[in-house]
């Protein structure tokens, strides 16, 4: 028999107004900063802005005719793997671009600098981002064909992404001058590299392992403290093969912090080893 896990109206409306906050926040990023550059950064939007100078649409036309294409694509070749997260993402964000348009009409650069144009688009687009992939969820556009390019030339997703990226920053040559094309590279590569901080950083935990005279008390605190899991180890030191235990548990930043505490205050001479995590999975008994 299969348990199901239904979610709850309130939890449904919750995440959609998360989901379209995010997408608020890209649309901002595009209009208010990317526009303005005339960079193409990674993105079907930066794609967008190129191909406004030879199609007789507004911004917010062509990201919907494009994603709407990428999409049927994508069902077409990858299947049902586009959930309605990234149906709904990629629908909502030039609509609200169309709103940015009427609201805002021919606006400038806020910051009169094409460089900090980049910067403040490439800072506030991974805010939006990363909530989004936090949420199990994408905008559409260039993850689409990342994913295309993964299932027919055996790319990585993340080698695909940097590489279609990158083929939109040049995009930019068709019609910008080489500063600008210069820049929708930089700032594509810079782009990964702060979603990767926000991203990951986000997700990472700590494996302590720790060898220490104070092991009940440890575990107590790990357990009732923490709220945390523990694995104890028997370990025997080389040198004269004396028995220990070795307690393992996998904490996040905050927790991590706390556990040192407790252990400089309890046991300053215990050993501990640390080790980064980045993906923790777990799969339970059918």
């Amino acid at each position: 028999m299969t348990n199901k896990k239904h979610t709850s109206p309130l939890a449904a409306v919750q995440e959609l107004a998360v989901l379209t906050g995010a997408v608020a926040i890209i649309a901002a990023a595009v209009y208010f900063f990317l526009v303005p550059s005339h960079a193409s950064v990674s993105s079907i939007s930066g794609l967008g802005i190129v191909l406004a100078n030879f199609v007789p649409l507004p911004l917010s036309a062509i990201t919907m005719i494009l994603n709407v294409v990428l999409l049927i694509i994508g069902f077409l070749t990858c299947g049902r793997e586009f959930g309605a997260k990234t149906v709904y993402t990629s629908i909502l964000l030039p609509l609200f671009l169309a709103l940015l348009e009427r609201l805002f009409p021919g606006i400038g650069s806020l910051t009169d600098s094409q460089e900090l144009d980049v910067l403040c688009y490439i800072l506030v687009v991974s805010v939006g981002l990363s909530i989004l992939f936090n949420r199990n969820a994408s905008s559409g556009g260039l993850d689409i064909v990342a994913k295309i390019l993964n299932k027919y030339l055996h790319i990585e997703l993340g080698r695909a992404m940097s590489l279609s990226g990158i083929c939109v920053a040049l995009s930019a040559a068709l019609v910008y001058d080489k500063k600008t094309v210069v820049l929708s590279v930089l700032g594509t590569y810079f782009n990964g590299l702060v979603l990767d901080h926000f991203i990951f950083d986000h997700n990472i935990k700590r494996r302590v392992c720790i060898i220490t005279k104070k092991e009940e008390e440890l575990r107590r605190f790990i357990l009732d403290d923490l709220h945390s899991g523990a694995t104890v180890y028997e370990s025997y030191g080389a040198y004269n093969m004396e028995k220990h235990r070795e307690i393992i548990t996998i904490v996040d930043k905050a927790e991590y912090q706390r556990l040192m505490n407790f252990m400089n205050r309890e046991d300053p001479q215990a050993f501990i080893t640390v080790y980064t995590v980045s993906d923790i999975r777990y799969q339970p008994k059918a």
